[in-house]
């Protein structure tokens, strides 16, 4: 990835998607915004607990800096499940000034509607960009550890095989920044699960201790999904960094013990 400044802001971008001209996309940071702490500053969520006024403050300065209105911002209240919503013309604009408009119970979105921007809200779970420029399609996916073995990469890419007529070869992704297998231990029921899900947890859960906890590698295991339904690795580019290292560029949920901002991951067609 690389860092862009505009003003105040700094946004990361996927090299891999910025080669594309019919489409922009970013990943914010937490530096530039409006918001007191533990929001500080560019918090972007409604429902951790900031004044709705510094949100919607904080989300016009960064659509202002990315070049799109407001009104096309289109952000559904995640719930942690592999459900993917393809979103219409009439969806779009859901949730930019309010929480409660946001789409109900998804945690992905895609659309093929210009001028949508559909973005996901984060503070350690993996946000994955998705887009095909032969279809002129895109899609975006928040996958914590419950989205991940619910196979969310997966259900996005079939989503945007079987509405749009995508090809796995023609759709690239980008996994962007969360908490890393440096700092992300679980208990013995969640690498179990991984086993169970993947049938094996080799490479995806490292550092075992004795009570069966081990560090859990979402990146890899995300890889792993995508691989796995044909996407070419060459068409895929991870971050590697990881926001609970970063408490100061991003929001981390486990650095800062649940009281905190959200950043976030949006794309849009162009």
């Amino acid at each position: 990835m690389i860092r862009q400044r505009i003003d105040s802001l700094q946004v990361w971008l996927f090299e891999n998607l910025r080669r594309h001209e019919g489409v922009g996309h970013f990943v914010s940071t937490r530096v530039g915004g409006h918001s007191s702490s533990p929001y500080d500053s560019l918090n972007l969520s409604f429902n951790v607990g900031d004044t709705p006024e510094n949100v919607r403050k904080n989300r016009e300065r960064l659509v202002e800096a990315i070049g799109i209105p407001l009104n096309c911002v289109t952000t559904a209240k995640q719930i942690h499940d592999a459900h993917v919503k393809v979103v219409s013309k009439g969806l779009r604009g859901r949730g930019s000034v309010d929480y409660d408009g946001a789409i109900n119970g998804t945690d992905a979105m895609v659309t093929n509607v210009p001028n949508t921007c559909l973005v996901i809200l984060l503070a350690d779970c993996v946000p994955l960009l998705f887009y095909d420029p032969l279809k002129e399609v895109i899609g975006v996916a928040h996958a914590g550890w419950k989205g991940t073995l619910g196979f969310i990469a997966q259900a996005t890419i079939k989503t945007l095989l079987e509405h749009f007529g995508s090809s796995t070869q023609d759709i690239f992704v980008g996994i962007g920044p969360s908490v890393g297998p440096c700092c992300y231990q679980v208990g013995q029921e969640v690498v179990s699960q991984i086993e169970q899900v993947f049938g094996t947890k080799q490479h995806l859960v490292i550092n075992r201790s004795a009570d069966g906890k081990g560090y859990l590698d979402l990146w890899e295991a995300n890889l792993k999904q995508l691989l796995d339904a044909g996407i070419p690795e060459e068409n895929i580019e991870t971050a590697r960094t990881c926001t609970c290292h970063h408490p100061n560029v991003f929001f981390s949920y486990r650095h800062e013990k649940g009281k905190t901002g959200r950043f976030g991951a949006g794309i849009f067609i162009r």
